[in-house]
């Protein structure tokens, strides 16, 4: 049975006419609700941590994140204050918990009595990560860790997942890989996700916008980041080529594609990418991708007969990039929750 597609169009504003303005307008200026998180750093087996940050009904700022605060989540589950359901959100390239998207959606979920925790990927908790490597857009093996130690903290929970962006796509090739085994989860979402890396990444490195914008905004942290790491680990990162890499396609044939395993980034896009992966996807998921999204524009959206029947491809004409704007000037994210709510609630 092939995937149900869905164009239910997101009513983005007139004045934000297309992928760009809707993009870069709900990250630098669309109004949202904020919240505050609780961290738990927890080590993985290779000798590296993870920064977990936590928000739920109750979890105030000084909390501290430990067994206590678990089995008291696990008591007021299913209360009057607090939900029995629970969301890890997975953010995108270079993102946090600060992130616009990851707020507005935390906070809507806390709202509602959700138990709402933020796994940041290696090195994007604001304290860098203590080996050579980092995190690549195919990393499912760290969302799966991810994923067992938010399970095993809280296992009575009703657990759900979301990802954003490279998050989206990490996640999206995790089910796809898990199959059944990832049945403990009661569904999940991609949301502007990449799931051809190939295309997304040669989209980006053309274009003015692309190249003087995104890319710019995105080389100049990995590139610094990845720069102090080659000071901790000499001989082990060619610093010539990540310091003089224009686009994402050199940065990551320079470090991303050898340090995380892959042949060149050619290998690297290909077999990160999700989108070979989601005719094995065996839980609910919706898989959100506006068309005009600048990343990967539309004719690279998968079609219902590349996913399963448990996948929902919902793609509107309109809402750019982890955007999704709606609403009088300067417009909200409220969106965006609202439709990861309605699928959790219904499946569709």
């Amino acid at each position: 049975m092939p995937a149900y597609l869905d164009t239910t169009p997101c009513p983005t504003p007139a004045w934000l006419p297309e992928g760009h303005s809707q993009t870069i307008f709900a990250s630098q200026f669309s109004s949202h609700h904020h919240t505050s998180f609780q961290r738990e750093r927890v080590d993985t087996p290779d000798g590296d941590f993870i920064d977990f940050d936590w928000t739920a009904p109750g979890l105030g700022p000084d909390t501290t994140v430990g067994p206590d605060l678990f089995a008291r989540l696990a008591e007021t589950a299913g209360t009057a204050t607090a939900s029995r359901d629970g969301l890890v959100l997975f953010h995108g390239l270079e993102g946090s918990s600060a992130s616009h998207y990851a707020q507005a959606i935390s906070q809507y979920f806390r709202a509602r009595g959700w138990t709402v925790v933020v796994p940041h990927f290696r090195g994007c908790s604001g304290e860098p990560n203590r080996l050579p490597r980092a995190y690549h857009s195919g990393d499912s093996a760290d969302v799966g860790f991810m994923l067992d130690a938010v399970r095993q903290r809280l296992p009575q929970m009703r657990w759900h997942a979301a990802g954003i962006s490279l998050g989206g796509n990490a996640l999206l090739k995790y089910l796809g890989e898990a199959g059944g085994t990832a049945g403990w989860l009661a569904a999940a979402a991609g949301v502007s996700a990449p799931v051809d890396l190939m295309a997304g990444g040669r989209t980006l490195g053309t274009g003015l916008i692309n190249r003087r914008i995104y890319t710019h905004m995105f080389l100049r942290t990995l590139k610094s980041k990845t720069l102090q790491k080659a000071q901790r680990f000499p001989g082990t990162i060619d610093v010539l080529r990540v310091a003089n890499a224009r686009d994402l396609y050199e940065f990551d044939d320079a470090y991303t594609a050898p340090t995380h395993g892959f042949r060149d980034v050619d290998d690297y896009w290909t077999r990160a990418s999700s989108k070979p992966l989601l005719m094995d996807i065996a839980i609910p998921t919706l898989v959100l991708n506006a068309r005009n999204d600048p990343f990967l524009p539309g004719r690279y959206l998968p079609t219902p007969e590349q996913a399963s029947g448990h996948v929902v491809l919902h793609q509107p004409a309109q809402g750019g990039h982890a955007g999704f704007p709606t609403g009088s000037f300067p417009s909200n994210l409220n969106w965006l929750p609202r439709r990861l709510a309605e699928f959790f609630r219904t499946g569709r």
